[in-house]
């Protein structure tokens, strides 16, 4: 088995341990350490480190398994790993945030089936590699979402759609909904903190840098500093006050970095200090345009106010996919009984009146005008099969009345079916695929010529209709502009 040493400074931190290849002998060991700088490898003597994930400025993710469960389930571990030279005060500020995170989780993730639940935090005290010191590390370890994230999600499979976009601002507005509600802001909202299990099924990841509304002391809205570049609003990156409606500012870039698959700094237009995202999604519809442009405001009192007010207004008008339902109809008003009424005398006979002018009669229905693309893929269809019948029955019948007057049969009835559209665009394609395979396997078609050479004679076919369509069509339209 292997095994990942999570001490930062650790220059091997691959250990390889064959006895740990038997399940039993994995349950009851006491405790194994690291071969390079003697650092505990079993945290809090259960959870087993195997990979590791991820690494950020403040920490690092461990897959693991947590081996006093059952079926040794599958978790992650995050340990608080500063990076850089942090003063005493950056440094007190990062292990508050990651000890908040802990807290969040606990508060959070119980309560929604969308946050990861909390399982353990703690904070042991172990030698120093070199044996002179001891050293105290931050754990917490949170269950692992086997899925994808939505920042490598979009690396996989290119931009989004409207309707995708869609289902993913509203169901991470609910998560917010819940979070919001519960004192709680985000305050990182973007595509690598959202992900998606193998069930399709969206989380919202990494509260470590939540700001809790209720915390006590100095003001507890104040940002930190804490934020990706290109999601946080305005206020955030000020270190200003932050609001319900600073996670979603950052929900609608995640938002628009999916329907347009560009990073958000492409998306801003530094110049003018507006969002200039709609030339890159031309296809969104105005509703979901009006909604991201309305989250994307630069002042918090302009935006939504809550994630509530943005749900009602995404769900407000329905998804462009579906057609609108139409309201029901009045019901008709109730009439009187007829022998209610009062009775009426009757009326005069009327005059004969002389017959009227005949009208003229209605002219039909026009059939829709084809384009020239159309017109030109009908010339070469027809030319294709022109050819292929016209050897197919001189190969049987040789050349003769009969053969002439079935191909002329078949070409009519061909030009028919195209001007009533009954065959058209891929039935064209299609038409021609199955005769020209049917030459193919029947050499009795053939005659002499083999099916590469019929093949050859149908396409030069095609292609000489359509330059007669194409200079008949010319001379069409030059004598309509003079006559």
């Amino acid at each position: 088995m292997e095994i990942i040493c999570t001490r930062p400074s650790c220059t091997r931190p691959r250990n390889f341990f064959s006895d740990l290849d038997d399940e039993v002998k994995i349950r009851t060991i006491q405790q194994k350490y690291c071969t390079a700088c003697g650092m505990p490898l079993l945290l809090a003597d259960r959870y087993i480190p195997s990979r590791l994930l991820g690494q950020g400025g403040f920490g690092a993710a461990f897959l693991a398994r947590d081996r006093y469960t059952p079926t040794m389930r599958s978790c992650v571990v995050k340990q608080f790993q500063p990076a850089g030279n942090l003063s005493q005060q950056e440094l007190a500020v990062a292990q508050t945030l990651f000890e908040r995170e802990a807290v969040v989780l606990e508060q959070l993730g119980d309560k929604h089936p969308q946050i990861p639940d909390l399982y353990a935090f703690f904070t042991p005290i172990v030698p120093s590699s070199d044996r002179k010191s001891n050293e105290q590390y931050f754990y917490l370890a949170q269950e692992f979402i086997d899925g994808q994230d939505l920042e490598a999600e979009l690396e996989t499979k290119g931009k989004y759609s409207e309707a995708e976009v869609r289902e993913i601002l509203s169901e991470i507005l609910k998560i917010l909904q819940f979070v919001h509600e519960n004192g709680s802001i985000h305050r990182d909202i973007k595509p690598s903190n959202i992900m998606r299990n193998k069930q399709g099924i969206l989380y919202l990841l990494d509260f470590g840098a939540v700001k809790q509304i209720a915390a006590g002391g100095g003001n507890p809205g104040k940002s930190t500093g804490v934020y990706s570049m290109g999601f946080a609003p305005p206020e955030q990156m000020s270190g200003s006050q932050v609001y319900p409606s600073t996670d979603i500012y950052a929900l609608a870039v995640t938002c628009i970095t999916l329907l347009t698959g560009r990073p958000a700094e492409d998306l801003y237009d530094s110049f003018n200090h507006r969002w200039n995202w709609q030339v890159h999604a031309p296809q969104t519809s105005d509703h979901l345009t009006a909604i991201l442009n309305k989250m994307l405001l630069p002042t918090p009192a302009q935006r939504f106010q809550s994630a509530v007010e943005a749900l009602a207004e995404l769900n407000a008008s329905p998804n462009p996919s579906t057609p609108p339902s139409l309201p029901p109809l009045p019901n008709p008003p109730s009439l009187p009984n007829p022998s209610t009424l009062p009775s009426l005398p009757p009326l005069p006979n009327p005059p004969s009146l002389p017959n009227p002018p005949s009208l003229p009669s209605l002219p039909k229905t026009r059939q829709p005008r084809f384009s020239l693309v159309e017109v030109l893929s009908s010339a070469a269809f027809t030319g294709f099969e022109g050819a292929l019948l016209y050897i197919g029955l001189v190969s049987i019948l040789s050349v003769s009345g009969i053969s002439l007057g079935l191909l002329g049969m078949a070409l009519g009835g061909l030009v028919f079916a195209q001007t009533r559209r009954i065959i058209e665009k891929v039935d064209l394609v299609i038409v021609a695929g199955i005769t020209a395979a049917v030459v193919g396997f029947l050499p009795i078609l053939q005659g002499s010529l083999g099916i590469q050479a019929v093949l050859i004679i149908a396409t030069m076919s095609a292609a000489s209709a359509i330059a007669i369509t194409a200079f008949f069509r010319l001379i069409y339209q030059l004598l309509s502009r003079f006559l």
